[in-house]
């Protein structure tokens, strides 16, 4: 025989609870009554634990990727900086207006071509990753080179495209 017992509740739990019973087709009690056992038994803490582990160990994951990925980002952008620092010879006062209109195209293109990769979901950081530990994405090199080869194909438009600008800034 059960026991019985008289709680009290917030008007509106006592509505969530009465609308969850109708919805389920079970008696209050019923919910109740498995609410408390859960609650009260050992497994329900260890399962709790177990759920915030693997929450936590994903975000972990998650964390050390975004780490990573921002290493590769900052290291990218500063070798970038250091050799065009490096390779780049100052402009003459008198070009000063076509380098700026060339850069400006250069720019324009770069702006097109990243919003093409972003479309097409492409990520640099993905690419190093691939091609620095291959077995960790499952792919072969037959996949990883096709999708090389396309990216190779846009690349000669690009450059030529670059390379008739600069006929024209140096006109």
């Amino acid at each position: 025989m059960k026991s019985r017992l008289n709680c009290y509740f917030d008007p509106k739990l006592a509505d969530q609870l009465t609308a969850f019973a109708l919805r389920q087709g079970v008696h209050r009690s019923q919910l109740v009554e498995a609410a408390v056992t859960s609650f009260l038994s050992p497994d329900a803490l260890d399962r709790r634990e177990a759920a915030f582990v693997r929450r936590l160990d994903r975000l972990s994951r998650q964390m050390e990727r975004i780490e990573r990925d921002l290493t590769i980002v900052i290291e990218v952008q500063a070798l970038f900086v250091r050799f065009w620092l490096s390779a780049s010879p100052p402009i003459p006062a008198a070009q000063q207006d076509a380098a700026k209109a060339q850069g400006a195209s250069r720019y324009q293109g770069f702006i097109e071509t990243l919003g093409r990769r972003l479309q097409r979901g492409d990520s640099l950081v993905r690419e190093i990753s691939r091609e620095i530990t291959p077995e960790h994405y499952g792919r072969d090199d037959s996949s990883a080179r096709a999708e090389e080869d396309a990216d190779q194909e846009l690349a000669p438009a690009e450059a030529d495209a670059a390379g008739r600008e600069g006929d024209h800034a140096r006109a």
